[in-house]
């Protein structure tokens, strides 16, 4: 799932978290949880069919003021 060469930085206090719930809710990896929760937050913006109502949606939940 990351093995590609794709890389990112996660907060050591956060990715322990993650494992920790990620276990818990009995997921295979840590990995796959991340994967499944940024999927989820994706789907949330791709049905908005503009710029625009994105932004309004970020700005919404409090993301961009």
């Amino acid at each position: 799932m990351f093995g590609s060469g794709n890389k990112i930085k996660i907060d050591p206090d956060l990715l322990e978290r993650i494992k920790k719930i990620s276990e818990v809710a009995g997921y295979a990896s840590h990995e796959e949880f991340i994967h499944h929760v940024l999927e989820r937050e994706l789907s949330q913006f791709e049905d908005d069919s503009s710029d625009d109502d994105i932004t309004e949606k970020l700005r919404g939940l409090g993301y961009i003021s």
